[in-house]
């Protein structure tokens, strides 16, 4: 056990280096895109991925409240894909500004994997990734939450230990687009429940913002929405490119 703790260190220490560019071409991408969306739209799968999107979810509300200076009380996570980040603030813009970073979160961490693995710091992304939910630990208040991050921990583990450092840009690619994916079902999900279960309404982190501030509700899910347009338009740069190389071959 001891070996394979340090093994796992020395290959978190070594992903900060930048690997070779992986050469992603126009059929790699297109089998990307179909498993990125395997992972996120069957009920199948997305009943084990969709846990990974909910820990993202809170831990953006937790890392904005620390960039707040706000009072990190806990996260708790449960098998529905539910969460909830307890924070302690003062201030109005503090709670409203770790209120807005959950929903937009996925996709902003998925345009960021997918650039990562495009740009040689795949590893780099895993690495972080890695330490990121070793972290999380500290703040998890729930034996579901303990669970959850901690088969998100050794899935992690595992592709840091095993995927070859030249390949494993490829799979960061993959992740961020299933992230990048579940952003949007996330979001799908949520004015769901403001059109038409209405009862959920008090669970909504856009109906809290309304709470807090009083602008409307529509308008901070409109605001999530643009973040998560935004992470896409990013993500799909590099994505084009091998695209119109492949067009010209």
């Amino acid at each position: 056990m001891t070996d394979v703790a340090g093994s796992l260190w020395q290959r978190i220490l070594a992903g900060f280096a930048q690997s070779p560019t992986p050469q992603v071409t126009t059929l790699e991408l297109m089998i990307v895109i179909a498993l990125a969306t395997a992972l996120s739209l069957p009920r199948v799968s997305w009943r084990y991925f969709g846990l990974l999107a909910t820990v993202t979810h809170e831990l953006g509300h937790a890392f904005a409240a620390l960039m707040t200076g706000q009072r990190l009380g806990g996260i708790r996570l449960s098998l529905d894909h539910s969460g909830t980040t307890t924070t302690y603030s003062r201030g109005r813009f503090p709670a409203v500004w770790s209120t807005f970073w959950g929903y937009p979160v996925p996709g902003v961490v998925g345009a960021v994997m997918v650039w990562c693995g495009f740009n040689g710091w795949g590893p780099a992304a895993m690495s972080v990734g890695t330490l990121t939910l070793l972290a999380s630990f500290l703040f998890i208040r729930n034996a579901m939450g303990l669970l959850i991050t901690s088969a998100a921990v050794l899935g992690c583990a595992l592709l840091v230990l095993f995927v070859p450092p030249e390949f494993t840009g490829h799979v960061v690619i993959s992740l961020g687009l299933a992230l990048l994916v579940a952003a949007v079902r996330d979001l799908a999900k949520l004015s769901n429940v403001h059109l038409r279960r209405r009862d959920r309404l008090p669970t909504s982190d856009a109906h809290l913002l309304y709470r807090a501030t009083s602008v409307p509700s529509a308008v901070w899910i409109l605001l999530f929405a643009a973040v998560v347009a935004g992470s896409w338009w990013a993500a799909w740069q590099p994505m084009a490119q091998v695209l119109a190389a492949g067009r010209t071959q």
